[in-house]
């Protein structure tokens, strides 16, 4: 079996950022979503809207994001959106905030914990997604990137709070009195991620950037300073291969600071969502690293 493709450039500018999304040699057809972090207030580490505006004028996209299932800048559509201006998210290019009204059930084919997964209703406005990740740490997933994106990332308050409960619940006043054993939310997440990747069918690019690494997630509103120097940026057209990779780059690394995300990969068993995606088929962990000069 042929190993995935996974495209590496050093140096992180907005034009290598298109460098490595056209190595991929898809062009992503029809209305195109643009998966990103909005970033919470008061965080300082997530992806800005100027760096990325080349790469979603280039595909036509409108950058989507859902409402959160935690207290916060982002857990109701009118703070979101109040947000989303502060941040200048709608500045540059069309800003979708998917279950701004209504959310939809997505089925989850031969899933390991979630029979169907609640996102925002308008992801039924895109024919294909990039999602464009910044890869970091997360207090409960271990480590955010392209899987986290595609699995809490699209879906909508209700949903987050079942992928959190492994299924028990979708009231988000609810999460935190039904947090279940981690592996079975990592499991969820994969579950989730996978209804994502079917309702696509394959209309789909991933690009993480290995900018601004933090132990914490751009969710957090006091996240840590980064730990780690920026690696680069990686491109390919699996989720699962292009998150292993980028753990992959953690661990090879000889940036003392990595010893901080690991400990907080490892304390959280991050791998497991790329062990549950490959187990479900979205992808596979077997790749190849193909640098671009």
């Amino acid at each position: 079996m042929e190993k995935s493709k996974v495209y590496f450039i050093k140096e992180i500018t907005p034009e290598n950022i298109i460098k490595a999304y056209n190595a991929l040699g898809k062009h992503l057809e029809g209305k195109i979503a643009v998966k990103m972090h909005s970033g919470e207030k008061g965080n300082q580490n997530y992806l800005k809207p100027e760096f990325v505006k080349d790469v979603i004028d280039y595909v036509g996209g409108t950058v989507v994001e859902c409402n959160t299932a935690y207290e916060g800048a982002r857990n109701t559509t009118e703070k979101h959106r109040e947000l989303i201006k502060e941040h200048e998210w709608d500045k540059y290019f069309p800003f979708d905030l998917m279950d701004a009204e209504e959310e939809i059930a997505l089925p989850v084919s031969g899933g390991k914990i979630l029979k169907e997964n609640i996102v925002g209703k308008n992801i039924e406005n895109y024919d294909g997604m990039l999602v464009l990740s910044h890869f970091k740490g997360h207090a409960m997933g271990g480590y955010g990137g392209a899987l986290k994106q595609l699995s809490i990332g699209c879906a909508s308050s209700s949903g987050k709070t079942l992928i959190h409960t492994a299924g028990a619940s979708n009231n988000q006043y609810e999460l935190f009195n039904n947090l279940p054993e981690q592996d079975k939310f990592l499991e969820a997440m994969a579950d989730a991620a996978k209804s994502v990747v079917d309702y696509f069918h394959g209309n789909m690019a991933f690009i993480n950037i290995m900018k601004n690494i933090s132990v914490d997630c751009d969710c957090d509103a006091h996240a840590s300073a980064p730990c780690m120097e920026d690696i680069g940026i990686l491109a390919s057209l699996d989720p699962v291969a292009v998150d292993q990779a980028c753990l992959d780059l953690v661990y090879n690394s000889t940036d003392r600071g990595k010893d901080k995300l690991i400990k907080r990969i490892e304390s959280l068993h991050g791998v497991h969502t790329i062990e549950a995606a490959s187990e479900l088929g979205i992808g596979s962990r077997d790749y190849e690293l193909i640098t671009l000069e």
